[in-house]
């Protein structure tokens, strides 16, 4: 399966708790943070949803 490599860049404070989660159920966190995951749908809507927060740094 396809992997793709998501960075946190920007903070969650103050951000909505719909998208508090979806940063935790990236993997991420923190400023900086980056995480391997597999590229499928639900990760590409998730990536979606908090496309403001985070960067895909490699596909």
């Amino acid at each position: 399966m396809a992997k793709i490599v998501v960075k946190q860049i920007k903070s969650i404070i103050g951000r909505p708790e719909a998208q508090c989660k979806v940063i935790k159920a990236l993997g991420l966190g923190r400023i900086g943070k980056s995480k391997e995951v597999n590229d499928t749908p639900a990760v590409r809507g998730m990536i979606a949803k908090v496309s403001h927060l985070v960067e895909v740094v490699a596909e």
